[in-house]
């Protein structure tokens, strides 16, 4: 009938406008959680001890039901973890216990996602490095969790980004193979940031410069300082 017609009509529509208000929030979340991680990125290549703690004791006050929330507040914890371990061991360590109890949260309300797995595999692997006694616990996990992170996305370039970084710091000159997997490892992270910016923005982003600062290092490991270079660029 007209009626029912005109009724299924008003129903579509308020199902679009629903859909529309519900992307125009996600968009509106994913610039908020992008401005923070460029605060965060901003503090670690400036690093700006004072900023990077201030906002991952800030984040981590305010940690609820928002998963991002807990995965910023760990990713602020591990950049100050990464600037300070060559000044302050002990207060580096503490950053990285931080991290991951805030991605323990945040693995709670989402168990299968792929991002904080990786970061979380990341700042245990810093765990084990910063705290010998505790490295066969820690290093276990840390590749259970990017292990995990690249069984759900495989070709997520963070999860990629982290676990060859893990493997080029802790491979030594006499261990060839390792490198090589890490430096595989970096060109297909490169590769998938490169693929993915075109798109729509999403929180998480970071990685892409530290992706083509470790291939420009792969590059001159094996000789090739023009494409070094080329990556540097």
């Amino acid at each position: 009938s007209m009626r029912s017609r005109h009724s299924t009509g008003r129903a579509q529509l308020a199902c679009m406008a629903c859909l529309f208000a519900t992307g125009a929030l996600r968009a509106a979340n994913d610039g908020h959680w992008l401005d923070v991680e460029g605060q965060i990125q901003y503090g670690y290549y400036t690093e700006d001890l004072h900023a990077l703690g201030n906002l991952a004791a800030r984040l981590d006050a305010k940690q609820g039901a928002e998963p991002l929330q807990g995965y910023y507040a760990a990713l602020a914890y591990y950049r100050l973890a990464l600037t300070g371990q060559m000044r302050d061991r002990l207060r580096a360590a503490s950053a990285v216990e931080h991290c991951i109890a805030s991605l323990d949260q945040a693995l709670q309300v989402r168990a299968d996602w792929a991002d904080a797995l990786a970061l979380q595999g990341a700042c245990l692997g810093l765990l084990a490095q910063l705290k010998p006694l505790r490295a066969p616990f820690a290093a276990v996990r840390s590749r259970s969790q990017l292990a995990s992170a690249l069984e759900l996305e495989p070709h997520n370039p963070r999860a990629l980004l982290l676990d060859g970084g893990l493997d080029f710091e802790r491979a030594h000159s006499d261990a060839p193979a390792a490198k090589a997997r890490a430096c595989g490892e970096f060109e297909a992270a490169v590769a998938a940031f490169e693929a993915a910016r075109p798109g729509e923005e999403h929180a998480p982003e970071w990685g892409p410069a530290e992706g083509y600062t470790y291939r420009a290092r792969c590059d001159l490991e094996r000789g090739d300082a023009a494409a070094a270079r080329d990556a540097l660029e």
